[in-house]
């Protein structure tokens, strides 16, 4: 097999105010800054993301690889056109010097909105099909959020979705991919085309009930795999990403087979699934002051680590990284054993830079995106230059590039600043600054589900309602795209909705 690789990675919060450009996606951040050519598989070796897992299978394979580029951004608002349009241009470009391919691989998201393509990855695959010939088989590997589209469906021959949340078989996902686009490929070659379906959820999932290692995610991907074999190449449960305003937002299953009643008949009985759980999406919120006093209460009663996830803050969703309702909160509840992080301000690490460790400075911390800063005083008690190796099961290998990190300590709470927006869903992040999380009653993450994986030992998690721009309850979203039948928050036995 002569198979073209490449990435283009965004999930896009559309209603976050802070676009992506173009230097968003040449930066490093956790994941390698936009590489080319033959530094692609260099850049991504030994990490856990699908490019990875795909071109080791290529390789072990005897395959030949031809890397075009590969690039992400943080989540954030959409990606702007200049830098949409630089990196599909020079995709194609690399394309079309590769000559003949037998088959193309795709590392997406599923979930790309840009200034001016609310369909962003369908537009990639279109354009990447409109390059090759109906010989050359199409593939792509999608996160668990995707909002997969028609468009997406039509110019593909496989797309294989992450099946954990947190996300720890992104390199696996690649390596299945790898598998399914080698079974496809004879029968593209004799001009037949494997038969697909998607079906789209009624309702959408907030995303920090889509847990996998919880119910009823944990449910819903037991034995999905189990429903490939000979006639079913692949079918994927996509969850969706809820704060993202578009036609296809939401949960959706879609199914690659040999013949079309095939693949209906696995995308439906996935669907019935999902419906049947409806129910159990639900969550308990607690607003900042509620949250940190029912974290430290479950930890005086068990003698273990309690998680407040600071999930609307959360940068994985778009979130701005800087809010500090919950600092506030943690500090004055005057208690020992509680950090906080990983809190995005640049200028607040420079200035605890400048002053050096153990200086007592005053401080005007985070806050940038709501107005609402942590003002007072604070003793600097490490400096770092963000630049580290990721440990835990979802980020392992990933070689961390958050700019200038310092840990302060504000009242009784340690704090790990970054300058750089980052999902703290690695403990390592803590660490890089003297922070050990595992020392500490409470660690508050801005994260709202990935640092499951790295925290697996904690006794609790507290779910907090603070401010930020992912809100767990969609009604609190001005949508203007989302198709009109679909829920908004799915439908509870319960009385208490979330929020």
């Amino acid at each position: 097999m002569r198979v073209a690789v490449a990435g283009f990675i965004h999930e896009t919060n559309t209603f976050s105010p802070h676009p992506a450009t173009l230097d968003r996606f040449a930066e490093a951040d956790g994941w390698p800054p936009l590489v080319t050519g033959s530094e692609l598989p260099s850049a991504l070796a030994g990490s856990n993301l699908p490019a990875a897992g795909f071109l080791e299978a290529a390789r072990l394979d005897g395959a030949e690889v031809l890397p075009l580029l590969w690039c992400s951004a943080v989540p954030s608002g959409p990606v702007t056109r200049e830098a949409y349009d630089a990196i599909l241009t020079r995709m194609l470009e690399r394309l079309r010097a590769a000559g003949p391919v037998d088959a193309v691989y795709l590392d997406l998201h599923g979930a790309m909105v840009a200034e001016h393509e609310r369909d962003g990855d369908g537009a990639v695959l279109a354009a990447v099909r409109a390059e090759v010939d109906a010989a050359t088989a199409v593939a792509a590997s999608l996160d668990l959020h995707a909002n997969v589209s028609g468009a997406m469906l039509d110019a593909s021959d496989a797309l294989v979705a992450f099946r954990t949340y947190p996300h720890v078989d992104m390199a696996a996902t690649g390596r299945r991919t790898y598998a399914v686009l080698k079974a496809v490929l004879p029968g593209i070659r004799d001009g037949r085309r494997p038969a697909r379906a998607l079906e789209r959820s009624p309702f959408l999932v907030p995303l920090v009930c889509q847990s996998t290692d919880a119910e009823p995610g944990r449910r819903l991907y037991a034995g999905l795999g189990d429903r490939e074999g000979p006639s079913v190449y692949t079918t994927s449960l996509a969850m969706g990403f809820p704060p993202a305003d578009t036609w296809e937002t939401g949960p959706s299953v879609v199914s690659y087979a040999e013949t079309e009643p095939a693949a209906r008949r696995a995308v439906a009985a996935v669907m019935h699934r999902l419906e049947a759980v409806e129910p159990e999406f639900a969550v308990t919120l607690y607003p900042p002051r509620a949250a940190v006093d029912e974290a430290l209460r479950i930890a005086r009663q068990t003698g273990g680590l309690v998680v407040v996830a600071d999930t609307r803050d959360n940068p994985g969703a778009g979130g701005a990284g800087d809010t500090t309702a919950l600092l506030s909160a943690a500090v004055a509840a005057d208690a020992d054993g509680v950090a906080v992080g990983v809190l995005a301000d640049p200028d607040t690490a420079a200035q605890a830079a400048a002053a050096g460790i153990g200086a007592e400075i005053t401080v005007s911390l985070g806050g940038r995106s709501d107005g609402q800063p942590y003002v007072g005083a604070a003793r600097v008690t490490a400096l770092a230059d963000g630049r580290f190796t990721a440990t835990g099961p979802m980020f392992r290998g990933s070689r961390m590039d958050l700019g200038p990190m310092a840990a302060l300590r504000c009242g009784r709470v340690a704090v790990a600043v970054a300058s750089r927006r980052m999902q703290a869903a690695d403990r390592s992040m803590f660490r890089h600054v003297g922070i050990e999380p595992d020392s500490q009653r409470v660690v508050i993450v801005k994260s709202s589900v990935h640092f499951r994986a790295d925290f697996a030992h904690a006794k609790a998690v507290v779910v907090a309602d603070a401010p930020g721009l992912n809100p767990v309850n969609h009604d609190t979203l001005d949508y203007r795209h989302l198709r009109s039948s679909v829920r908004r928050m799915p439908v509870l036995e319960t009385t208490g909705a979330p929020e």
